[in-house]
């Protein structure tokens, strides 16, 4: 048996998909997240909480510290030379210490999820301490 073979992938909820279609094309200037979970029964990626004007470090206190999640954040990122960008961030928040079944179902539907989204920013924090805004703008800095 492969390592693959042991992975589900789960399926991402319509609504979830409809959702976050419409998160891409947001007007809003202000920092907003998106933050989903594995509902285990259904076997599908699910919408939990939305927030509209969250810093990086509101965003991080919302994160379970022991339980996986998915983030998709929408960040305003100031460049040095002034420019103003909204990146789209997918952030897998993946806690040392979760159940590993729990791991398991998590990093099966990551890839699906990511391209269900279309995104190309895509991190994973280890410990919900490590979600900074100093971390997240060197995590962008190696995107132009």
């Amino acid at each position: 048996m492969r390592w693959s073979d042991s992975l589900v992938v789960c399926e991402v909820d319509p609504a979830l998909k409809e959702k976050l279609r419409k998160f891409r094309f947001r007007k809003e200037t202000d920092n907003a997240a998106i933050i989903m979970k594995v509902d285990k029964d259904r076997q599908m990626v699910v919408l939990e909480e939305e927030f509209q004007d969250i810093s990086p470090e509101e965003l991080k206190s919302e994160l379970p510290e022991r339980q996986p999640r998915f983030v998709v954040y929408s960040y305003k990122y100031v460049h040095e030379d002034g420019r103003v960008s909204y990146p789209l961030c997918f952030i897998f928040s993946s806690p040392v210490g979760c159940k590993p079944e729990q791991q398991m179902m998590y990093a099966g539907s990551k890839n699906r999820l990511v391209q269900t989204a279309e995104l190309t920013k895509v991190f994973e924090i280890r410990t919900t301490d490590d979600l900074t805004e100093a971390w997240l703008r060197e995590k962008l800095s190696f995107f132009r």
